[in-house]
């Protein structure tokens, strides 16, 4: 099935429509749907930094698709965030300030949270003070840095651990409201962890794979980014294999949470495509550069070694996360990733989606999070991955 570009953007329930509509913008770009998974409503992130719990549970939602839990899913992001705050804070000051604080994290926390924590439904917890607010953690992050940042320099003395733990507790308590410790949703009473429970969803089947070639593939080592607080460990494969398991998952029916850098000029958000021109774009007239959300061009071939050199110099850094769903094929026969974003529905021509081309996620990946049954039997057994 075709559509063209900027219309192959329409939804039933996340998934992408089959009607054809008159190309209002002049895109060239026709695509043809190989697989499509369904999803949940786009959300926003507003003025946060919170794109981890956003990606994290987007996918957990899809996940509870699959498992056959219902459609109607809206998962609190920011009782993730609530509870991870407080744990980055205590990691803060344990490591004596020598590590990242803020609003970032990364796909690990969520999970960490479904785990130990439990889940609520964001009927019962919107981590706002009035539900037509916005989220916007500006304010709550300077707070709690502005606590935190003295008590950690090297000359205090006599810190007093408990207390500075319950001050975060209750600024974040002020900010985003006391987490739920029960709660009754639709005629039924929970705690967090029973809500968990009863969402079918298993911390234990999701593992986090990258590719990587500073450590030995087929280990496991703690990714090197910044959001990183926790050094949560990675999965490590060659990029071939990497991208045998992201069509395998695809073709299968799973969708997996992605991790990437999106600061690359070839991120065209607005337009709706993110790609890897072939040519560098200091070598592009300005109307090569302008035709690039117009019509499709040949795409760079990513190698281990150009996708490690881009993240050896920090051209790739851990600045998002988002939500693989699906895999289109343009007219020549180049593929994409059908990706939801969390920056709300009117801040591009797709309602929230966009493609990315494969070049772009092979390059630009720093992690993703799947079910581990997602992975080719032969290379979850080389990861010593038990399905």
């Amino acid at each position: 099935m075709k559509t063209n570009f900027f219309f192959a953007c329409l939804f039933v329930s996340g998934l992408i429509s089959a009607q054809e509509l008159t190309n209002k913008k002049g895109s060239e770009y026709k695509f043809t749907v190989v697989k499509n998974i369904e999803g949940t409503p786009v959300q926003n992130q507003n003025i946060t930094g919170t794109c981890w719990s956003f990606s994290s549970l987007s996918f957990l939602e899809s996940e509870m698709i699959r498992l056959g839990k219902g459609k109607e899913f809206n998962l609190s992001e920011m009782f993730v965030a609530r509870k991870a705050y407080t744990l980055k804070a205590d990691n803060f000051l344990r490591m004596h300030g020598k590590t990242n604080f803020g609003e970032g994290g990364g796909f690990p926390d969520a999970i960490n949270v479904l785990k130990n924590y439990g889940m609520v439904p964001e009927d019962v917890y919107t981590g706002k003070k009035e539900v037509k607010d916005i989220h916007n953690h500006r304010m709550l992050e300077t707070t709690l840095i502005n606590i935190l940042r003295p008590a950690a320099l090297p000359e205090t003395q006599d810190i007093n651990f408990n207390f500075l733990h319950n001050s975060v507790d209750a600024v974040c308590d002020e900010f985003l409201g006391k987490a739920p410790e029960s709660f009754e949703y639709k005629g039924k009473k929970y705690t967090p962890k029973t809500y968990a429970e009863a969402t079918g969803l298993n911390a234990n089947d999701y593992v986090f794979l990258t590719s990587f070639s500073h450590h030995p593939f087929y280990s496991k080592f703690a990714l090197e980014v910044p959001d990183n607080w926790n050094w949560e460990q990675m999965h490590n494969l060659p990029l071939n294999e990497l991208q045998e398991v992201m069509v395998n998952a695809i073709n299968t029916g799973y969708s997996f949470a992605w991790a990437a850098d999106v600061s690359e000029k070839g991120f065209m958000f607005r337009d709706g495509i993110a790609i890897v021109p072939e040519t560098p774009f200091t070598a592009m007239t300005d109307d090569e550069k302008k035709n690039l959300s117009i019509k499709p061009v040949k795409q760079l071939t990513i190698t281990q070694d150009n996708r490690q050199k881009a993240f050896d110099n920090y051209e790739t850094q851990d600045d998002h996360g988002m939500h693989i769903l699906g895999m289109v094929k343009d007219q020549n026969n180049t593929n994409y990733y059908y990706v939801k974003n969390s920056w709300g529905k009117d801040n591009n021509q797709c309602d929230g989606y966009f493609y990315a081309s494969e070049s772009y996620v092979l390059y630009k990946t720093t992690s993703i999070m799947l079910h581990k049954k997602a992975i080719p039997a032969a290379i979850a057994k080389k990861l010593g991955i038990s399905q």
